[in-house]
C-alpha cells in the first residue's frame, strides 16, 4: 500500500510541475531540457555504489542528488518526501534494477534508467535452497558485470552532456584499468587462504558473485534480499556447515545486524565449536552500501579492497 501511495505521488509532481514548466512557474526560466538555465544538468542517482561510479566518469560536471544514504540498507529502504524531489528534477535518473532498491522499483521505473540494463539474465541468476532461480541483484562483485554497468552509466552521461563525450570517455577508459588492476590484485591475495579454509560466511547472501568469480564458497542465513525471513532451518544449515568444515571466521557487515552472527556463534559453541565473528568499527564487510564520504570504503575501489583485506586476514 505504502509503495502504490509513493508511485502516485511521484506521478502526480511530475504532472504538476511539467505544467508549471508549461506555463513558466516561479522558479526561474527552464531550458528546453527541462533543467534551470545556466546550471550544472543534474543526475540523481539511488546508492553510493551509482554515486561513486558518476563521480569517477563525470566529476564535477553535473551536480550529484543520492537517495539512499550511504550504511542504510536499499533493500527496506522507504522513500522519502526530499527522495521525489530529487527524482523529480533529475536530468538523468540512475539506478541499479535487479529490484536492488525494492520498495522503490515502480517509481524508479517510470523516469529512470538501470545500470543493469543490458545484462544477460543467465549471468545474474542464482539457486536458492529449494532449486528455484532467483535473479541477485548484488552484481558489483563481479567485476565484469560492474565495468559494463559502468559502461551503460558513461553511454548515459555522454548522451545528457554531448560537449564533454570524449573526457567522459577518457574517465571511462582510466576506470576501466583500475577495475582490471583490482581484480588481479583480488585474485593475489585471497589465494593467500588454504584450499580448505576458503569459506565465506556472511549475514545475507550477497556475495554469490564473489565466490563465483573468485572460487570461494559462500554460505548466509538469509537470502539474497534482507526483506526476507530468516527460517530456523537455514540458521541450523549454516551452523552445521561452520562446524563440518571448522570455518574459522565468520563476518558481520556494515548494513545489517551483527547480533545475527554473534547467534550463530553461539549455536556452534553448543556443538563444540569456536568460531570467530568479524564486526566493529572498520571491521565489517561492505555488502549493499559503501562507506559514508571521508570514511575509508567510500569508493568501490576501497570497499572491494577493504573486503579482501578483511577476508584474508581471518581466514588464512
Amino acid at each position: 500500500m505504502k509503495k502504490n501511495l509513493w508511485v502516485i505521488f511521484l506521478v502526480a509532481v511530475m504532472v504538476l510541475t511539467s505544467a508549471c514548466g508549461k506555463q513558466g512557474g516561479v522558479s526561474g526560466e527552464t531550458s528546453a531540457e527541462g533543467n534551470v538555465s545556466g546550471g550544472k544538468k543534474v543526475v540523481t542517482v539511488t546508492t553510493s555504489f551509482l554515486y561513486d561510479m558518476v563521480k569517477s566518469l563525470a566529476g564535477d560536471k553535473v551536480d550529484m542528488e543520492l537517495i539512499i544514504p550511504a550504511g542504510e540498507d536499499p533493500h527496506l529502504y522507504l522513500a522519502k518526501s526530499a527522495d521525489l524531489q530529487k527524482i523529480q528534477k533529475a536530468d538523468l535518473l540512475l539506478y541499479h534494477g535487479i529490484h536492488f532498491e525494492g520498495k522503490m522499483q515502480e517509481a524508479l521505473e517510470s523516469k529512470g534508467y538501470a545500470v543493469s540494463e543490458t545484462f544477460d539474465v543467465a549471468k545474474i541468476g542464482t539457486m536458492d535452497e529449494d532449486g528455484h532461480s532467483i535473479q541477485d541483484p548484488h552484481f558489483w562483485f563481479d567485476i565484469d558485470l560492474y565495468k559494463e554497468a559502468v559502461k551503460n552509466a558513461a553511454a548515459k552521461l555522454q548522451e545528457l552532456l554531448p560537449e564533454e563525450k570524449e573526457e567522459i570517455g577518457k574517465n571511462l577508459d582510466a576506470y576501466l584499468e583500475k577495475l582490471t588492476e583490482l581484480d588481479e590484485e583480488n585474485k593475489k591475495m585471497l589465494a593467500e587462504i588454504p584450499e580448505g579454509g576458503r569459506y565465506l560466511i556472511t549475514p545475507h547472501d550477497a556475495f554469490n558473485y564473489f565466490s563465483r568469480r573468485y572460487n570461494i564458497p559462500v554460505m548466509a542465513p538469509q537470502g539474497v534480499s534482507t526483506d526476507s525471513e530468516v527460517a530456523n532451518k537455514d540458521i541450523e544449515n549454516t551452523v552445521n556447515f561452520i562446524v563440518e568444515h571448522k570455518v574459522k571466521a565468520i563476518f558481520a557487515e556494515s548494513t545489517t545486524d551483527p547480533a545475527r552472527m554473534e547467534k550463530l556463534r553461539e549455536a556452534c559453541k553448543e556443538k563444540g565449536f569456536e568460531v570467530k565473528v568479524v564486526k566493529g568499527d572498520g571491521k565489517e564487510l561492505f555488502s549493499d552500501s559503501l562507506a559514508p564520504q571521508g570514511e575509508f570504503g567510500d569508493t568501490y575501489l576501497d570497499m572491494y579492497r577493504h573486503n579482501v583485506k578483511l577476508i584474508v586476514e581471518n581466514l588464512k
